[in-house]
């Protein structure tokens, strides 16, 4: 299967929505987690997670977050450790 050539941060076009969907998305955060931070429908999101895939090239939801994180689209998700 080929995929798009490689982005970078400054040539990949996202929307602010898109943004907040990768982020969540790089934290791990499953659909129906994204579609209630977020307020908006599970389909909406399913939308936002499959465009983002297109414009990402991205193989799969951890191939992307993977990519977003090295192309410096979103921070690497910042886990709090166990006490």
């Amino acid at each position: 299967m080929l995929h798009p050539p490689a982005t970078t941060a400054a040539t990949v076009q996202l929307s602010p929505r898109e943004r907040e969907v990768l982020s969540l998305l790089a934290q791990g955060q499953n659909n129906a987690d994204i579609a209630a931070a977020l307020v908006i429908a599970l389909d909406t999101v399913k939308t936002h997670v499959r465009n983002l895939l297109l414009k990402l090239g991205a193989r799969g939801r951890t191939h992307a977050a993977v990519l977003a994180i090295e192309r410096g689209l979103v921070d690497w998700p910042q886990t709090a450790l166990p006490r």
